[in-house]
């Protein structure tokens, strides 16, 4: 079941949703594709890198282009400068390289995007709502600690590829923001009623044996229901890089205009008649992992990707408490030549193995060598892990550590605290609430942005 909405951090937040369940460092991808920039002072300084007076006035003149503006919004400029730098963050939280013709097939879409966001900011303003520095310094660090990453890195890491912070400290201050303002517009419809719970419940008895479907979208929208060409090739665009390995939950939380961009794009568990028919459609025939090809829908696109089917009602699986510990590389393995200090990571290891008797102990081991990735990875579904973790945990007994797992980064050291097998279909009252005020806060979104749009002034001037 997906968190509920009120609940939100950052777009690159999101990025812990993507690796392993042992937190595999999604950072990585970028070490490898993604362009270091110079400084801006670097860029402006003739005697340091050899530029003529010329080569100067080049980089004033691309410093002026940068600031011209692309859209007003009541009032309020967005300029090209803006739009670049929200193409750089996409760029860096997938891990892709993203070439110019791929930048400006994304450019008309990451304009619009970008207006809601205004128009959220202004709406955020008016309603005098204070998003806390507390807050925005709180999510940035929730980031580096999910991604394993020492306090300061992720300025560091968005500097070197030339994508200034104030991007994503933005992105975050309307998401924290936005999640005030749908709570304010809700007011005490926030709060399910038991009898509302019961009839879910009621509803769900009466479909059992039907299917269901864990899927998650990203959805977006058409202006002009005559003219669909460039949220088209937007569409298609994106499901290019899904393909490419993009991560779902990034991308969805980079460019969905759905509520549930707020959850990486995810529905949790819904059922047919909660879907659109065309997605209906095609998600019935899609395998689990494949992502689709645009679904037109009403107001716009969908892509969906499916997570996993059941029949309602029946879902037999078998529920872990886990706990592990990481043993960290300084630098990323070359398997044909580990390091010094490689090497005695994997004693560690070892070590570990043959003295850690108990899941409070392999939480102590992972204590001291300083909680790179969580003790406690959560409840975990067997049938959910992939088929090579499942083949070393199925047979695992409770308190046994499994043998030292090497990756590029690291080394894990897993053990089982307690298996359970009950059955993944029943749903409890909390999760349903869940469902229910998910459902009712994407009601109010697409309203309240729907009303945000009518009432405002934008003055198109350019989209490239």
């Amino acid at each position: 079941m997906r968190t509920s909405p009120f609940l939100t951090g950052s777009a690159i937040a999101l990025m812990a949703l993507s690796g392993s369940f042992a937190g595999q460092d999604v950072w990585a991808a970028t070490r490898h594709h993604a362009p270091v920039a110079q400084s801006a002072e670097a860029s402006l300084d003739g005697d340091d890198d050899g530029q003529s007076p010329a080569g100067s006035n080049t980089a004033q003149a691309d410093s002026g282009q940068q600031d011209v503006i692309i859209a007003v919004i009541n009032g309020i400029p967005l300029t090209k400068r803006d739009v670049d730098n929200r193409g750089k963050l996409f760029a860096l939280s997938t891990g892709l390289p993203i070439s110019e013709d791929i930048m400006s097939r994304l450019r008309p879409q990451i304009v619009r995007q970008m207006i809601d966001e205004r128009l959220r900011t202004q709406e955020i303003l008016s309603r005098h709502i204070n998003v806390t520095p507390e807050q925005i310094a709180d999510a940035i660090k929730g980031i580096e600690s999910r991604n394993g990453m020492p306090p300061n890195a992720l300025r560091d890491r968005l500097a070197q590829d030339g994508v200034s912070l104030t991007t994503l400290i933005d992105q975050i201050r309307v998401q924290i923001g936005w999640t005030q303002v749908l709570r304010q517009e809700l007011g005490g419809k926030a709060r399910m009623t038991s009898q509302e719970i019961a009839q879910r419940q009621d509803a769900l008895r009466k479909q059992e044996g039907r299917p269901e479907y864990f899927t998650s979208e990203i959805f977006v929208p058409v202006e002009d229901p005559r003219h669909t060409e460039t949220e088209l090739k937007f569409t298609q665009t994106i499901i290019e890089e899904l393909r490419k390995g993009a991560p779902f939950p990034i991308v969805a939380a980079q460019f969905s205009q759905a509520q549930s961009a707020l959850d990486g794009g995810s529905l949790g568990w819904v059922q047919e008649d909660s879907l659109d028919p065309e997605v209906v459609a095609i998600v019935r025939q899609m395998p689990e992992g494949a992502i689709s090809n645009p679904i037109r829908v009403a107001g716009g696109y969908v892509i969906a990707t499916v997570n996993g089917k059941r029949i309602i009602g029946h879902q037999p699986g078998t529920l872990l408490q886990m706990r592990q510990a990481f043993v960290p590389f300084t630098e990323r393995l070359n398997p044909e030549q580990p390091t010094a200090q490689q090497r005695q990571a994997l004693e560690k290891a070892v070590h570990i193995t043959q003295t850690a008797h108990s899941c409070d102990e392999l939480a102590a081991a992972n204590k001291e060598l300083g909680e790179v990735r969580p003790s406690n990875p959560g409840e975990l579904q067997l049938e959910r892990l992939n088929p090579q973790m499942q083949q070393i945990l199925s047979t695992l007994p409770p308190g046994k550590p499994t043998r030292p797992l090497v990756s590029l980064d690291g080394i894990d050291i897993l053990m089982i605290c307690s298996k359970q097998t009950k059955n993944f279909a029943d749903r409890t009252p909390s999760e349903l609430a869940d469902q229910l005020l998910n459902e009712r806060v994407e009601q109010t979104a697409r309203q309240l942005d729907r009303d945000l749009h009518r009432r405002a002034v934008i003055d198109i001037r350019s989209k490239s």
